[in-house]
Order: structure tokens, then sequence, then C-alpha cells
């Protein structure tokens, strides 16, 4: 049976939102996705629709070499699952795709967090709550609190995830390039 790496990625984006949960959380990661690559050309997870307004937030496909993650510093986790996880994930996830105008941002959820009370609404995440979501509905990682409660910070504390990177995510990006390439140049004898 195969196995298939799956990436945690958490970021610190520096936005004004980012900085006003920062001052709560005193964490330096406060928003968590999920990838189905290195690449991290597959990234999925709950939060702006918009890039001018935070306020407005659903379920994302994630371009993270544009906008806030431009300069944003990260931590990349990597997992491995069997092939019929990774197929559950997908199955997933593709729910969230063909329906991503029903869902919502869990902005109350938040508040739910801050006073350590879960509040779970009807197709309504906030990043982290999504991500674990998708751990769990998938029997891969299963939590002692409720998913309406996990924060990056739990994430980032879960023992079988592996540390690939830590440092600007551009940075993490334009290596990931250049290996690729470097890997891909044929071979010219001088």
């Amino acid at each position: 049976m195969s196995e298939k790496n799956v990436f945690i990625l958490l970021t610190n984006t520096d936005s004004v939102l980012t900085k006003l949960i920062k001052l709560y959380t005193k964490k330096p990661y406060n928003h968590s996705s999920i990838a189905f690559d290195s690449d991290l050309s597959e990234v999925y997870s709950f939060g702006r629709k918009t890039a001018r307004n935070p306020f407005i937030g659903g379920f994302v496909k994630e371009d993270v070499t544009a906008g806030l993650f431009k300069q944003a510093d990260c931590a990349i986790y990597s997992f491995t699952v069997t092939e019929v996880q990774f197929q559950r994930m997908n199955h997933y996830l593709q729910t969230f795709k063909t329906q991503k105008h029903v869902y919502r941002y869990n902005f109350i959820g938040l508040f739910g967090v801050i006073f350590n009370k879960p509040i779970t609404r009807t197709k309504a995440f906030f990043c982290s709550q999504f991500v674990a979501s998708i751990l769990e509905e998938c029997d891969i990682l299963h939590f002692e609190k409720p998913l309406s409660l996990i924060t990056p910070a739990d994430l980032q504390e879960v023992c079988t995830f592996q540390l690939v990177y830590e440092g600007k995510l551009m940075d993490y990006h334009n290596q990931h390039k250049t290996k690729k390439f470097r890997i891909q140049l044929p071979f010219i004898p001088v």
C-alpha cells in the first residue's frame, strides 16, 4: 500500500486581524492551512475571500505566492497517510470545493476559543477548525478537545507531524522551485 505526504502550513501574515489574534494568543502563527503537495500549489483553508476585506471569509484555495502571503513567516509540517486516507481527505475536501458558496468563516467561533466554550455552527469554520475537521473526519488524528477549540498552536504541537521548514514562506517557495529546476535539468556533457 502506497503512502503520501500531506502538509500543514502555519503562517503569520502580519495583517491587522492576525496582529489582533496574536495579541490574545501570544503565538507566532495564527493561521493554518492544509496542503496536498510539497509545492504548496494545493493549499486549502478558511480565510478571506477578498484580499482587502477580512470580514468576508469562507472556504478558500490559497495562493501562497501572492497577497498577504508574500511577506508571511511560516512553519510547514509534514505527515504521512495511506492511499485510503488520502482518498478520504480528497473526497471530504471535494464537498467543500463543490459547495464553497454555502460555507462561511466562523467568526463567532473565535470568541468560543477565547472563552474556552465550543461554538459549532453549521457550514462555518475558522482555519484550524477546518484543518482539524479534515484530520478527524478522515481518521488520521483524533483530538481530545472539541474541533471548534483547536488552534494553530494545537496543530503545531501534534507529535506525529514533522517540521520540514520554518522561515519566510517565499523563501521556501523559491528554494523548492530551485530544487525542482535543478533536478529537471538534463545532463549535458562538457
